[in-house]
């Protein structure tokens, strides 16, 4: 029987791998920029939901409206503070599918940003996958999805800026790997560390960090997506949105919580 703590990681390290499963796809398949900002406005509304109807709805109902906004609020103010910093460094353009992002020599210490920048845009979301697990022992399933889906389109673009900033294969795929791993600790550190923490500590948190994932919409993600898709974003982000919140709806139809039950008891018993 695999332990809770294994399980947060293994959840974490499951929505992360997307990160590198989208870099591999902008690497080595040769993806028109349309369609790559397009998959991108598709994460963005599958985000958009799940920080609406998972992360700030679960945090009002654990701490209430003061934790969920303290928490709101900080999330916002750590990742802007954060992201300004790490676009003096370079790193604005990370999540570009286009030829903004700068190569190490024209900005030395850009590629050191852009490992950061990564980490500061994933840490958050796979802390929630621990912390979902904490009531219950059960993972919030919608939440995963959402962040496996939305990661896909973020390495994707990001990796198609890295080409043709011309960093190295072997940086790419480093980066994104580590990311990946770090997502599964994160996850184990959500699921360990906020355990000890009242209810209110944990509503905060999962606060915290919907705070920060919206930013990193408006200043990263959103903007990919409109430059190139331009009209057809905003519908294109409302099927994503749509997509999140069906996940939500399935997850609590009789049929779809059985088979949910059914794969938790098959990853609780693996040996």
């Amino acid at each position: 029987m695999i332990p809770l703590w294994a399980q947060a990681s293994l959840w974490g390290l499951l929505a992360g791998s997307a990160l590198l499963l989208g870099a591999a796809a902008g690497y080595f398949i040769r993806i028109p920029d349309r369609v790559a900002a397009g998959i991108m406005a598709f994460g963005s509304g599958v985000l958009i939901s799940a920080l609406s109807f998972e992360l700030v709805e679960e945090a009002y109902e654990q701490g209430g409206f003061d934790a969920t906004a303290i928490g709101f609020f900080s999330g916002a103010a750590i990742y802007t503070g954060a992201n300004w910093l790490l676009s003096l460094r370079g790193a604005k353009h990370r999540k570009r599918s286009n030829e903004l992002q700068p190569s190490e020599q024209e900005a030395s210490g850009s590629g050191m940003a852009l490992a950061i920048g990564a980490l500061v845009d994933g840490i958050p979301e796979s802390i929630v996958i621990g912390i979902s697990m904490i009531s219950g022992g059960n993972v919030s399933v919608v939440t995963v999805i959402a962040i496996f889906l939305s990661n896909i389109p973020e390495g994707l673009s990001s990796a198609v800026g890295m080409k043709k900033a011309k960093r190295s294969a072997g940086y790419i795929f480093t980066l994104w790997g580590s990311i990946a791993a770090a997502s599964g600790l994160a996850s184990l550190l959500g699921y360990s560390v906020f355990s000890y923490f009242p209810p209110d500590v944990i509503a905060a948190t999962t606060a915290v960090a919907a705070g920060a994932i919206l930013v990193m919409l408006a200043d990263t993600m959103i903007p990919e997506a409109f430059e190139k898709v331009h009209d057809l974003s905003g519908m294109i982000m409302v099927m994503g949105f749509m997509t999140a919140y069906l996940l939500t709806k399935m997850e609590k139809s009789p049929v779809i919580h059985t088979l949910l039950e059914q794969l938790q008891w098959l990853l609780e018993n693996t040996t």
